[in-house]
């Protein structure tokens, strides 16, 4: 990716509501350099979507669930991608799970995070994952976070994506040029 569609993407994720005229002020070309690449990073689809992280806990929200799940090994890999299909294919009709995804860790096959208003709207749901116990054999585990806490570390967030990326972007080109 060029420097300049890095850096339009990176501000972007910052602030998606600036404007092509502010996004060149602050990285420093043409107000059409920056529309150009916009609408380039859009067509490739390195822009899915424009969107906004609301405060879940205002919006009634009183916990977020990191749920692992661990398939049981078997020897026909295809089989066990077939089973995880069913299984995403299933869950995703479930409004509470804003994120599935298989993916690879420690004691975990596939994750799923969900918000959820109450305690007891969160076990349905633990209920409801356990549902595919005759499709698969699978173990849950379940990382929940207060989201009424009023201590918080870091919120998810673009912009400290975006910050991150920057930030590694530029250690990566010092240790180009030393």
């Amino acid at each position: 990716m060029k420097e300049v569609e890095f850096r339009v993407l990176a501000e972007l994720m910052s602030n998606s509501r600036r404007s092509d005229r502010e996004l060149a002020k602050i990285i420093g070309v043409s107000q059409p350099t920056v529309t150009r690449t916009r609408l380039k990073l859009e067509k490739e689809g390195c822009i899915r979507e424009y969107t906004v992280i609301p405060d879940f806990s205002k919006m009634g929200y009183s916990m977020c669930a990191f749920t692992f799940a661990k398939f049981e090994t078997t020897e026909d890999l295809a089989e066990m991608r077939k089973t995880i299909t069913r299984y995403a294919e299933r869950l995703s009709e479930i409004p509470q799970a804003v994120l599935i995804e298989r993916g690879l860790g420690p004691n975990a096959d596939g994750i799923v995070v969900s918000f959820h208003q109450t305690y007891s709207e969160f076990t349905k749901f633990q209920s409801w994952l356990r549902q595919f116990s005759p499709i698969s054999t699978y173990e849950l585990n379940t990382f929940i976070i207060d989201l009424k806490d009023e201590f918080h570390i870091r919120y998810l967030t673009f912009k400290t994506l975006a910050k991150h990326m920057l930030s590694t972007r530029s250690e990566t080109k010092k240790g180009d040029k030393e």
